[in-house]
C-alpha cells in the first residue's frame, strides 16, 4: 500500500523541481535586466535609494534561497534513490521545516540556566518559496518602476533641453534661466532619483519656454525652424524604413529556427501616417499647430527606431549565438575523435543528446547550451581520467 505521506512528498519535490528551474531562469534575466544594471551602476539618492536597497537585500535573500532550495532537492533525491527509503527523514526533509534561514546568538544576559547559546530560524521548502516570491516581486517592482520613470521622463527632458537651447539661441529671457535651473534640478534627480522625479516639473519647464518663445518667437523664425525640424522629421522616416526592413529581415531569419516568444517582433504603426498629416498642416500654414505635435512625433519615432534596432540586434544575436555553440559542438566532437573516444559508450548520448538540441528547429538555446555544457565537462572528465592512467 503506498504510503500517504510520502506520495505528497513527491509530488511537492517535483514542484520545487519544476519552480527551482523557472526560478534559475527567472533570476538570470533579472540580473541582466538593462534597468537593473543602470541601477546597480548608479550612486543613487533619495527614495530611489532606498527602494533599490531593498530590491537588493531581495535579490541576495533570492540567490541564496535558490542555492538552498537546489541543495534540498539534491540531498531529497539522494535519500529517495535509497532501496530502502527512511521515508520519516525523507518526508521531513520535503515537507517540513528543514531549511535554516539563518542562526542568531542569544546574549548571555537573556539566556536561561539551560537556554541555548544560539537560534535558529527554519521554514520548510514550500514557505521558503513562498517567501522568495515576494522578495522577487519587490526587487522586479523597483526595477520595472525606475526603468519606466527612465524611459518616460528623459525623452521629455531631452526634448526640453533641446527646445531651452534653442529659445536660448535666438535671445536670452530671464525666463529662460528659470527654466534652465527647474531643468537642471529634474534632470539631476532623474539621473540618480527616478522614483522621486515628477513629470510636472517637465510641465513647468515648458510652460517657462513656452511663455519665451510666445514673447520673442515672430512667425518667420518660427517657420523657419520647423521647417528645419520637418526636414530633420523626413530624415528620421528614412532611417526607421531601413531598420524596419533590416528588424523584418532579422526576424524572418530566425522564425521557426527559435521559440516564437524568443523572437523581438516589434508592433505598431509607422511613423509616416502622422508625419503627413503634420506636413499637411504646414502646407496650409499652420505652424503654431505643429510644434506640440512635431515634439510628440519625434519622440515616438525615436522611440520606434531604437526599439526596430534592439529587435534586429536581438534576434541576429540568435542566430549568432546557436551558430557559436554549434561550432563549439564540432570541436568538442573533433577533440573526442582525436583521442578515440567517437564511441564511447557514456559520451555518445550526451553528444547526441547536444546535436540534437542545435540542429533541431525550433531550438532552445538554453537547452541547446546545457546539453553541450554536459557533454563537454564529460569529455573533460573522460580524457582527464585517461590522461591519470
Amino acid at each position: 500500500m503506498t504510503d500517504p505521506a510520502l506520495t505528497r512528498a513527491d509530488t511537492e519535490l517535483e514542484r520545487l523541481e519544476d519552480a527551482v528551474s523557472a526560478m534559475a531562469a527567472n533570476l538570470v534575466e533579472l540580473d541582466e535586466n538593462p534597468d537593473r544594471k543602470e541601477l546597480g551602476a548608479t550612486a543613487l539618492t533619495g527614495r530611489t535609494a532606498t527602494a533599490w536597497a531593498d530590491a537588493e537585500d531581495a535579490l541576495a535573500r533570492l540567490w541564496q534561497g535558490h542555492r538552498q532550495l537546489g541543495e534540498l532537492i539534491a540531498r531529497a533525491r539522494a535519500l529517495r534513490g535509497q532501496r530502502r527509503v527512511d521515508a520519516d527523514a525523507y518526508t521531513r526533509l520535503v515537507l517540513g521545516g528543514s531549511i535554516t534561514l539563518s542562526t542568531s546568538t542569544v546574549p548571555l544576559a537573556q539566556r536561561g540556566l539551560t537556554g541555548a547559546g544560539q537560534v535558529s530560524t527554519v521554514c520548510s521548502p514550500a514557505d521558503l518559496l513562498a517567501a522568495m516570491e515576494a522578495a522577487f516581486g519587490t526587487a522586479v517592482d523597483v526595477v520595472t518602476r525606475a526603468g519606466e520613470r527612465w524611459r518616460t521622463l528623459l525623452p521629455g527632458a531631452a526634448d526640453a533641453a533641446a527646445a531651452l537651447a534653442h529659445a536660448r539661441a535666438l535671445q536670452g529671457n530671464p525666463l529662460l534661466d528659470d527654466a534652465d535651473r527647474l531643468l537642471g534640478a529634474f534632470t539631476g534627480t532623474l539621473a540618480t532619483d527616478p522614483l522621486s522625479a515628477e513629470e510636472s516639473v517637465l510641465d513647468r519647464v515648458r510652460a517657462l519656454i513656452a511663455r519665451a518663445d510666445a514673447e520673442r518667437t515672430s512667425a518667420f523664425e518660427l517657420r523657419a525652424w520647423l521647417e528645419q525640424r520637418l526636414r530633420d522629421a523626413r530624415a528620421l522616416t528614412t532611417e526607421i524604413t531601413v531598420a524596419q526592413r533590416a528588424a523584418d529581415a532579422a526576424r524572418q531569419a530566425a522564425a521557426g529556427r527559435f521559440p516564437e516568444q524568443r523572437i523581438a517582433v516589434v508592433r505598431g504603426t509607422a511613423p509616416s501616417v502622422e508625419l503627413t498629416a503634420i506636413e499637411a498642416l504646414a502646407t496650409a500654414g499652420q505652424w503654431s499647430l505643429i510644434a506640440p505635435r512635431l515634439t510628440r512625433w519625434n519622440r515616438e519615432a525615436a522611440e520606434r527606431l531604437a526599439a526596430l534596432r534592439s529587435a534586429a540586434a536581438h534576434n541576429t544575436a540568435l542566430l549568432a549565438d546557436r551558430n557559436e555553440l554549434r561550432g563549439r559542438f564540432d570541436a568538442y566532437r573533433a577533440k573526442a575523435l582525436r583521442r578515440g573516444l567517437g564511441e564511447d559508450t557514456a559520451l555518445t548520448p550526451l553528444a547526441e543528446a547536444a546535436r540534437a538540441a542545435l540542429w533541431t528547429a525550433p531550438c532552445d538555446l538554453d537547452a541547446a547550451r546545457a546539453a553541450l555544457g554536459a557533454y563537454q565537462d564529460a569529455l573533460s572528465t573522460t580524457i582527464a581520467a585517461r590522461d591519470a592512467r
